[in-house]
């Protein structure tokens, strides 16, 4: 009986099935949108960064506290032209702010005190009418050098504080403004806006509301030098109006 010899081991390794390696999970469009903005969003985003990084064009500050003082810049030299809707905006937050209630109030108080135009009479009816007076006079000056003209003409009507060198010389530059003024193109110009501007609003409340009797072009044109005397004046407490009120908060730090 032949004996059967055991088969030897084939020389042959066993080749073992090899893993594929674990599948790679894309990222479902949901995921990638929120991963990356469209550029609908992107645009949106620098266009609200851009925003918010824009210098102020106009002031929040108020004259002694109480009267507003929006057209009014310090160390702004290199600031962009306001737009004609800021223009419009800022002169009826400053024409018709609170404060100015009682500021008309005042004026109309004095003159009715001093009987100034007759034609309004005394009393009750006659303060009425001085205030509306002054508050429309007021208004129609306010819009028509502040926003009207300046809109037109392409001029700005914000106050650029010097805020450098003697008592006199600031004093000469804020007079100067009166006459002087920016361009939306940031070159001097003769400052047709307030001049012109005043006058408008001069005749066009003299001729309008005033007293009949009143209404004559020697009025007018005292109506007009009051306007710029006033904004003559108060260009000058605007420059040094800073200087005060830091002033008043150095003495109130120290205080005990």
């Amino acid at each position: 009986m032949d004996a059967t010899l055991p088969q030897a081991p084939s020389a042959t390794p066993q080749v073992q099935p090899s893993q594929s390696p674990p599948a790679l999970t894309q990222p479902s469009p949901n995921q990638s949108s929120q991963a990356q903005p469209s550029p609908d969003q992107w645009s949106q985003n620098q266009g609200q960064k851009a925003k918010k990084n824009k210098p102020e064009g106009v002031s929040k500050d108020r004259l002694f506290y109480a009267l507003p003082n929006f057209l009014t810049l310090e160390n702004s030299a290199n600031l962009p032209p306001l737009s004609s809707k800021e223009k419009f905006k800022v002169v009826a937050k400053g024409s018709f702010d609170y404060v100015q209630i009682p500021w008309y109030a005042f004026l109309a108080g004095i003159s009715q005190a001093e009987d100034s135009e007759q034609g309004y009479g005394q009393g009750a009816a006659g303060y009425g009418k001085r205030f509306g007076a002054y508050l429309a006079d007021g208004t129609i000056e306010n819009f028509m050098t502040g926003a009207i003209l300046p809109t037109v003409l392409g001029q700005d009507p914000r106050y650029f504080q010097l805020g450098r060198g003697s008592f006199f010389h600031r004093s000469g530059y804020a007079v100067s403004r009166i006459f002087v003024t920016r361009t939306d193109s940031g070159h001097q110009a003769f400052n047709v806006s307030e001049v012109v501007g005043s006058a408008l609003s001069a005749g066009i409340s003299t001729y309008s509301y005033h007293p009949r009797e009143d209404r004559n072009v020697r009025n007018a044109l005292t109506v007009w030098g009051a306007q710029v005397g006033y904004d003559t004046i108060t260009l000058v407490v605007k420059e040094f109006w800073p200087d005060i009120r830091h002033k008043i908060s150095k003495n109130k730090a120290l205080r005990p």
